[in-house]
């Protein structure tokens, strides 16, 4: 079959690999669509473990069925999870699914940019779930990313009527303003160095935009009777945003980091002042089978609209030109790769 080899962020190749064989209750699923996620592109960290296959957006039809498989029949439109917690762990009983130990070594083979997908049991078990006729497979692959981003919102206990500040406003950024509208919030306001993602945020339901050149916090009041925000979220590992982000929370806010620094990058943050103005920091990682089924029941009921994100359609030959677009950020959303074009 047909993969898109990582080898770094300027070199992905159209190799050839076989086909995966499935054993006892897996799946092999045959890829519709598998969009490219920023986490793709954090060459730092995929690098050291390349050459590999990367995507894991991704939605499929079952094209065989493992023995005591149920639940499941061939040509099924599916959503299969890479990484699957285990749900009985100390971690996942207290609500931190996303450092369960499993899910840290639980994975599809060999990653969406393929033809073909082999879906280990435990993930069969609790990462895959049918979509609905009334969704597109380019729909279904939003799933996994809104699922973190519902993971987050709810982590930073979102409330309607609050001012939130998106900083960035990538795909992650307008997926947060979407559903940030979606939850309630009386005012969300969105930051980016590219005027082409500012216009994105304004279509998305961004009630204003400010341009991360400007004095932010500033513009900030000027743009919210004065005050600064409820809840600042972070969707950029940029040290300039971050130190925007950081001087952009009213008191008693909720300070979300959404997207992660390179490692071993410090963020200072002015400790005195965060407790004297009972500042919240919060931090949030993936999604679990609960955020997934709601951000599946998000889309399938349009309250967050995903098909207008969608700029690029690109084969499993150009996934690389798909890394370009989506690192340059200036005339693309989402790329999805269709094995099928």
């Amino acid at each position: 079959m047909r993969v898109a080899m990582y080898y770094n962020n300027r070199d992905v190749r159209l190799e050839e690999l076989p086909k995966p064989t499935i054993g006892p209750g897996e799946l092999l699923l045959r890829t519709r669509s598998s969009g490219i996620c920023g986490s793709d592109l954090m060459e730092w960290y995929r690098v050291r473990k390349a050459p590999l296959v990367l995507g894991h957006e991704i939605t499929a039809e079952v094209a065989e069925i493992g023995t005591g498989v149920e639940g499941f029949k061939v040509g099924d439109r599916v959503f299969s999870t890479h990484h699957v917690p285990c749900g009985t762990c100390r971690y996942c009983k207290a609500g931190h699914q996303s450092v369960c130990d499993l899910l840290r070594t639980t994975h599809f083979e060999p990653g969406g940019f393929a033809e073909y997908i082999r879906v280990p049991k435990i993930n069969v078990e609790l990462g895959t779930l049918r979509i609905p006729d009334s969704m597109t497979f380019d729909e279904g692959s939003f799933i996994e990313p809104l699922a973190c981003v519902v993971r987050a919102q709810r982590f930073a206990k979102l409330a309607a009527g609050q001012t939130v500040l998106v900083i960035g406003s990538g795909i992650s950024g307008l997926l947060h303003i979407q559903l940030a509208k979606a939850r309630g919030a009386a005012r969300v306001i969105a930051t980016d160095i590219s005027d082409f993602r500012l216009n994105a945020a304004k279509q998305f339901g961004a009630d204003a935009t400010i341009h991360g050149a400007e004095d932010v916090p500033a513009r900030l009041m000027e743009l919210n009777d004065g005050r600064l925000a409820d809840l600042v979220i972070v969707c950029t590992g940029a040290m300039p945003a971050i130190q925007q982000a950081v001087k952009s929370i009213d008191r008693g806010g909720t300070l979300l980091f959404f997207a992660p620094t390179a490692a071993g990058v410090d963020v200072p943050i002015p400790l005195f002042d965060f407790w004297r103005d009972e500042i919240n920091v919060v931090t949030s990682y993936a999604g679990s089978g609960d955020d997934l089924k709601e951000a599946l029941e998000l889309i399938r009921d349009r309250r967050v609209r995903v098909a207008d994100m969608v700029t690029h359609r690109l084969p499993l030959a150009e996934t690389g030109v798909g890394f370009q677009l989506t690192a340059s950020g200036q005339d693309s959303i989402k790329v999805i790769i269709d094995p099928l074009l």
